[in-house]
Parts: structure tokens; C-alpha cells; sequence
């Protein structure tokens, strides 16, 4: 979700109503105050970006009749109901008619923005989830392929967005299995050479006496066995984009030739002398640090400075796990659809399971795991985790789960190293800035030890 999500409060009090409105702004949200359920109705329908908060007793139709219809219009709708003390009955009926949650009164303003913080997050991976569902229905590309609600994610889509109408060519750098491809795809549909061909080689995938015929062609009797013409991955990809997985893997004498047909956008085949034009976007990809390997003469400095003009890093899925339930939901939908099968339901315990995992497969090992879950096979990762674990009467919601399992894990990782964030950071294997982003909103130490 881009834009902020809205708090509909329904209130008749005015001076309870201003002291509610006031407390949630200050927190930093937005917030519609109305004063009865008539004036709230109009502005709610399916997939409202936002939650409710109502109070019981109000003129007109009361609150709990303001549940039972956003019930009816999105199940999914967070309502929070106000209740006064001679209402617990109502509550308990409010709370099996649907209502997220109920908040007695007399309350604090702290209790107020705690609760409907909760169910803001709530909502809003609910809106993510509608949305994944969506694109899929409609077979979307683009940056919609990038899946993820963490900064860095954020970041790389934003980033995707502003350079796929350019020419500029892209170098692509993470480690294996996070979505390379995937930003080649989004680089490919969010251009406008998107009706021209998307042209992928692995060139970690083919030995080196086949790769400099693959990328440039040959002419008939060029070498042993080239019976005839064949036209090489760049020339066919001209008014498209090419795309080179695994580009370190590139031999050297093969490196140069690649370099003259960046600068020169020019191409020769094999056994021929006639240079032929192309126009195609280059987007490399590379699991590797090429500067260093250009230091130690394995790849070629003036490639790598010219590919490295525009360079999109993705972040291993250990260093963004608040994506994993929104990934997770995205590769059952993609399972269930390929294989004809139900979505199955993932238990608490499988989700902490999949949080604790350290991903060395990174997303493509997390779209595996949801294969095994939707054929019903076993799956390494989760082991014998069960999928119908009784859950505790009031269990966390998904988003409540993920941000407990990760507060819980830097607070003890924090406890082991004495507090010092350089070695926490290292232990967990994020960045220090996100590891202190994390400590700020997790509240776990306002005031990290000395360095």
C-alpha cells in the first residue's frame, strides 16, 4: 500500500470524538471523524483502505449494526468497537459478529493507538494479499512481480520504476535465488520495448566454446558443425532487452566482445564480416562482487564499469523477513493455481518455522516450500511442523506473529552480544541500519551500546 490507510471514526460524543481524533494524529494517522452509522455506510465499501472504530451506543442504528454491515461488505474489514461498562454482553456479541476488537471504556490514548495500530497492519497485508490476487487474475507484470512490503523492497521497486523507460542498461546484483530475473522482467514490461523479445542466457549454464555462439551467432562453416546461419541472443534480441544471468561467469575473451557490442551497439557473427546494428537493452545479473573480481583479473574492469551505470541490489530474504507471510501468500496462490489444488492454511507454528529459517535458497527456496505445502509433501525446511496444531483461543494475527518472532529474536540477540550493534548486526546478518530501524520500532533499546 502507497498511500496511507484511513481510521473511520464513528462517534456522537464530540468532545470523546475530538479526544480520539486528536490522540490518533498524533500517533501520525489519518483519521475521518463522523457521528453516526448512517454518515459512516456511504463512505465504506469492499476493500476500504483503512479500519473502523465505533462506539457502542449510538442515535440511529448502533454499533453493533455498523459490524454486522461491514461484515457484510468486507469480511476482512477491521472494526473496533467502544464500548462502556455496562456493555460486555454487547461486546462479546460484537466480537462474535465479527468486530476485530474491543476497547472498554474509561482508556488511554496509548491503549487507543496501540489497538488500532494492530489493526492497521492487519488490514493493510490484507489489502496486499487482495492485491497479489488480483495480478495474478490478470496475469499483471511489472514491478508487481516484486513482491515485498520491507523498506528495501520499496526501494528496489521505486528504483525499477524510474530507469525502465531509459536505455540505460542495468546491472542486476544479489545473491542466488532472490528474483534477479524477475527485475529483468519488470525492467523488460515497464519499458516500451516491451513488444520485442526478452532474451535470457545463463552464461554460467553453457561451456565456453558454445557461449560466444550463442551470444553473436555464426555463419554456415563458420567452425565444425555450423551447417548453417544461425543468429545469435543479441541480434535477436534487437528492439528488446537481453538479459545475461550469472555474468561473471562470462570467459574474458568473450568479455571483449561483449564490450565492443555495448559501445558500439554493433555486432559481428562468427565467420562472417559484415557488422550488423542492434538496438537492445542489456540488464546483467550477478550473485558476485565484480569489482573485486575485475582486482583480481577474473573479469574485465571496463566491462564492469560499463555495465555498473544504474546498479539494483536485492537483499537476501534473511535481511526483509516481514515479506515472508506476504511471499508465502503469493507462491500459494501461484501453487494452488498451477497444480489445481486448495490454498492450504498455514498454522502458527509452520509461520515461526519459516521466520527462524535462515534462507540460504533465499525467495526461490521459499516458492519451493509452498509447492511442498500445497502438494501436501514433506518440506526440509519445516520438518515435522504440523499444519493443524490447535491454535491458543486469542492467537496472533499474521502480522502480530511476524513482528513477535522478529522482536523476540533481536532482544535476544541483543542480550547475547552486550548490546553492541555492530556484532548484533553481524550475528543476524542484516545491515546496521536496519538492525537500528528495527531496535527504534520494536522500542528494545532507545540507546544502543558504544561501538
Amino acid at each position: 500500500m502507497t498511500a496511507p490507510l484511513t481510521v473511520l471514526l464513528v462517534e456522537d460524543d464530540l468532545p470523546m470524538q475530538l479526544g480520539c481524533q486528536q490522540a490518533l494524529q498524533l500517533a501520525g494517522l489519518r483519521v475521518e471523524a463522523v457521528e453516526s452509522v448512517e454518515a459512516a455506510l456511504p463512505r465504506l465499501q469492499p476493500g476500504f483502505e483503512g479500519v473502523v472504530v465505533t462506539d457502542m451506543r449510538l442515535p440511529g442504528a448502533d454499533g453493533l449494526s455498523l459490524v454486522r454491515r461491514c461484515r457484510e461488505l468486507d469480511a476482512d474489514l477491521p472494526v473496533i468497537m467502544i464500548t462502556g461498562h455496562g456493555d460486555v454482553t454487547l461486546a462479546v456479541e460484537a466480537m462474535r459478529s465479527g468486530a476485530y476488537d474491543f476497547i472498554p471504556k474509561p482508556f488511554s490514548p496509548e491503549v487507543l493507538v496501540e489497538v488500532v495500530r494492530r489493526a492497521l497492519e492487519k488490514r493493510a497485508l490484507t489489502l496486499e494479499v487482495l492485491s497479489l490476487r488480483q495480478a495474478l487474475a490478470r496475469k499483471e507484470g511489472g514491478v508487481a512481480k516484486l513482491v515485498g512490503r520491507s523498506p528495501q523492497m520499496a526501494a528496489v521497486r521505486q528504483l525499477v520504476s524510474r530507469v525502465a523507460g531509459s536505455a540505460v542498461d542495468v546491472l542486476v546484483k544479489g545473491e542466488t535465488g532472490t528474483g534477479k530475473e524477475l527485475v529483468a522482467q519488470a525492467l523488460h514490461e515497464l519499458s516500451g520495448r516491451q513488444k520485442a523479445p526478452l532474451v535470457a542466457l545463463n552464461c554460467g549454464g553453457l561451456p565456453d566454446s558454445i557461449i560466444d555462439s550463442e551470444l553473436f551467432g555464426h555463419e554456415a562453416g563458420a567452425f565444425t558443425g555450423a551447417a548453417k546461419r544461425r543468429i545469435g541472443k543479441i541480434e535477436h534480441a534487437h528492439g528488446g532487452t537481453l538479459f545475461l544471468d550469472e555474468v561473471e561467469s562470462m570467459p574474458l575473451g568473450v568479455q571483449v566482445k561483449l564490450l565492443r557490442v555495448l559501445q558500439d551497439r554493433v555486432v559481428e557473427r562468427l565467420g562472417s564480416n559484415e557488422r550488423v546494428s542492434v538496438d537492445c537493452r542489456v540488464v546483467a545479473a550477478t550473485k558476485d562482487d565484480l569489482l573485486q573480481r575485475a582486482k583480481q583479473n577474473t573479469f574485465r574492469s571496463d566491462l564492469y564499469y560499463r555495465l555498473n551505470v544504474v546498479t539494483i541490489e536485492l537483499p537476501p530474504l534473511r535481511e526483509r523477513r516481514e515479506d515472508i507471510p506476504l511471499l508465502l501468500e503469493h507462491f500459494l496462490l501461484l501453487a494452488a493455481s498451477r497444480y489445481g489444488l486448495p490454498q492450504p492454511e498455514v498454522s502458527p507454528a509452520q509461520l515461526r518455522a519459516l521466520m527462524a529459517h535462515d534462507w540460504p535458497g533465499n525467495v526461490r527456496e521459499l516458492r519451493n516450500v509452498a509447492d511442498c505445502l500445497v502438494l501436501g509433501v514433506h518440506s526440509e525446511v519445516l520438518g515435522g511442523v504440523a499444519a493443524d496444531q490447535p491454535q491458543p483461543p486469542q492467537s496472533l494475527s499474521l502480522a502480530e506473529t511476524v513482528e513477535d518472532f522478529e522482536r523476540s529474536l533481536i532482544r535476544e540477540a541483543l542480550q547475547r552480544q552486550g548490546g553492541h550493534i555492530a556484532r548484533t548486526a553481524q550475528a543476524l546478518r542484516v545491515p546496521k541500519t536496519t538492525l537500528n530501524d528495527k531496535i527504534r520500532k520494536y522500542g528494545l533499546n532507545s540507546e544502543p551500546a558504544a561501538e
